[in-house]
């Protein structure tokens, strides 16, 4: 099953930190976050993955090319959103059923798990979610007792409930509902549009992390070294 990460966006808010790297590539833990949330993603089997480059995507294909044959790149000439991209590089994708990630955050979720849950369910996505104190940071998730997600709602503060954890599970058929070459969000368009074609939400009892702003980026450089070095101990 292929992994796709998507790694293209400009992460205006932390053009302080980051300067002229693009977002993915800021320094976590000694390295760059991206490189940890590979490591991460090959620690439970995956092998091949898609980075999806955009804004400074150079510097990603330089520093992964030649490391890996597992490697490969689609780079966006124009920004076309979340699910833009993923269409980008639907002539890259092999096999009937792909992960999707974003290159910006981290979720402490068993990922083969998580594929196993989805080809179980048979929908045509299943998405990572995460229950949390407050769900103004992310939107809120809502689904049934046997995980079939309802809707997908607005940032509101003050109250817990689930949110997206931005790890998603598609069946390749996702595809052709995706228009080429325009822009289009996987959160506002993508997800909604589907819901009628089995959504399914994915319990996780593990940490999110996101390195958006410099205040998240300061949490996940303190948290995160932990969680990582205890997953390399137990590979």
């Amino acid at each position: 099953m292929d992994v796709l990460i998507l790694c293209g966006g400009m992460g205006t808010r932390l053009k302080d930190v980051s300067g002229e790297l693009p977002k993915p590539m800021v320094e976590v833990c000694g390295r760059p976050f991206l490189e940890l949330l590979v490591d991460y993603v090959r620690g439970y089997g995956f092998r091949r993955i898609i980075f999806c480059t955009g804004y400074r995507g150079e510097y990603i294909e330089e520093y992964f090319s030649g490391k890996d044959s597992g490697f490969v790149f689609s780079r966006e000439t124009t920004p076309l959103g979340t699910a833009g991209a993923i269409k980008n590089a639907e002539g890259l994708i092999e096999g009937e059923d792909f992960i999707v990630l974003n290159g910006d955050s981290f979720c402490d979720v068993d990922l083969a798990g998580f594929s196993q849950f989805h080809r179980r369910k048979g929908g045509i996505c299943s998405v990572v979610v995460v229950k949390t104190s407050d769900v103004s940071d992310y939107g809120s998730v809502e689904f049934t007792d046997d995980g079939r997600i309802t809707g997908f709602f607005e940032k509101k503060g003050g109250k817990d409930g689930y949110v997206n954890a931005g790890v998603y599970c598609f069946r390749r058929d996702v595809l052709e509902e995706i228009p080429q070459g325009s822009a289009c969000s996987m959160e506002y368009e993508l997800l909604p549009s589907i819901l009628n074609r089995g959504v399914y939400g994915y319990v996780c009892d593990g940490s999110l992390y996101d390195i958006g702003t410099p205040s998240r980026l300061a949490r996940a450089r303190q948290e995160l070294y932990d969680i990582l070095t205890r997953h390399r101990k137990e590979e």
